[in-house]
């Protein structure tokens, strides 16, 4: 019996593996290449020092959504279901992107521990998690991802850090990845008012795996400033900088971040 689309069954090598699946466009078929991967994670050997290289567009993504700039996306009422369903279709869309920038920082970045690599497996297992759930949430609502435009921030910022590891740590999990620490409770409550309970339930989920997900980022950018002898909180300022993160803007979950693993001194970094 032939193997199902869903099902493939992965290379051998982690990293390979990974990047197997970032290059695949379907989502569903991404989601359950990811399950494989996390799955056989046991069975997966290691080459850390493995020279790779993509055969195809990084990432693969599906035709739709179109991709626009950010103020194009569309304003998401929680008045309409099809106002609920825009907001459901962009957190699904952030998690598709993050379930890619995770296994683009799994592949990518040779000769770090194998904890590394591990721990970007657990993110990308978990952010596949996120976008079916929502994905599934978005069909009871009579739609699907693809339906409404989406914008490719977070993309843009994994592609301007592909050179350097310090900076993809420093910029995207720790930076936007975190800021969904901030906004997540805010787009929870706005849901559970609408009556979607069933949406703020996912939130929920969403927001307990984000902690540890900037958590592993925040250890990870430690580690290296450790090695390369850099300090942590003037390195960061220099590489917001360098790569024109975006401006960080309250209200901030000052507890989140502070279980994501952020200092004291970060924290009072944060504007006012």
């Amino acid at each position: 019996m032939q193997p199902s689309s869903l099902t493939p069954t992965p290379p051998q090598e982690l990293r390979a593996t990974a990047l197997a699946c970032l290059l695949e466009p379907d989502p569903a078929t991404k989601v359950a290449m990811v399950a494989a991967m996390a799955e056989a994670e046991a069975e997966l050997a290691l080459d850390a020092r493995a020279p790779l290289a993509p055969t195809g567009a990084v990432p693969g993504r599906p035709e739709r959504p179109e991709l626009v700039p950010p103020r194009l996306v569309g304003r998401r009422s929680m008045i309409t279901p099809e106002g609920r369903a825009m907001l459901v279709h962009a957190l699904a869309h952030i998690e598709f992107n993050a379930m890619n920038l995770a296994l683009d920082a799994l592949w990518r970045f040779p000769d770090l521990p194998f904890e590394y690599y591990t721990d970007w497996l657990r993110v990308a297992k978990e952010e596949a998690t996120h976008f079916a759930m929502l994905q599934a949430h978005l069909q009871v609502l009579g739609h699907t991802y693809g339906d409404f435009p989406g914008h490719d921030s977070l993309w843009e910022m994994v592609d301007k850090t592909r050179g350097d590891v310090l900076a993809r740590m420093a910029l995207v999990p720790r930076t936007l990845e975190a800021r969904g620490l901030d906004a997540i409770p805010p787009l929870r409550a706005k849901l559970a008012q609408a009556g979607d309970l069933a949406a703020a339930a996912i939130l929920d989920i969403i927001l307990r795996d984000e902690v540890g997900h900037v958590e592993i980022g925040n250890r990870w950018y430690g580690y290296l400033c450790d090695q390369r002898g850099l300090e942590l909180r003037a390195t960061y300022a220099e590489l917001a900088l360098r790569y024109e993160a975006p401006t960080l803007r309250g209200p901030f979950n000052l507890e989140a971040r502070r279980r994501a693993g952020f200092s004291e001194l970060e924290l009072s970094d944060l504007p006012s």
